[in-house]
């Protein structure tokens, strides 16, 4: 899919990797995600990075545009070939691992508190979505 074509979170769907994103449409995007998530009580948030670093500082600008409180890193992953960030806003807790050969992006679930109730993934967003 060609980047121009990104409209709607929908178009991001497909995609293994985020794209490049141009001002507007980062700020249509950003305003859809917000009344998407409006529906959710809580989050997972997945960050596919080149390193540990670019991982954590991706999330962190994402709690910071959410209002969340900041969760607590468990353990400690110095990868530098590729890592997958896993934060769950329910425990407050984010862990970092090795994994290769993955694409670029953040990947954002919503969840209700009800056990069970999970509702969409959206994304991948590119790593600096939310940089303010």
């Amino acid at each position: 899919m060609n980047e121009s074509h990104i409209q709607r979170i929908s178009d991001l769907t497909p995609l293994r990797s985020a794209p490049s994103l141009s001002t507007e449409q980062t700020s249509v995007l950003r305003a859809e995600l917000a009344r998407e998530m409006g529906a959710y009580s809580w989050f997972t948030v997945g960050v596919m990075a080149t390193s540990a670093a670019e991982a954590l500082r991706s999330l962190r600008q994402l709690e910071t545009a959410c209002g969340w409180e900041p969760m607590r890193l468990e353990g400690e992953c110095k990868a530098e070939d590729g890592v997958f960030l896993k934060a769950n806003q329910s425990s407050g807790m984010v862990r970092i691992r090795a994994e290769q050969g993955l694409g670029e992006g953040i990947l954002i679930s919503g969840h209700q508190q009800e056990q069970g109730a999970a509702g969409p993934t959206w994304g991948p967003f590119p790593l600096d979505l939310f940089t303010t």
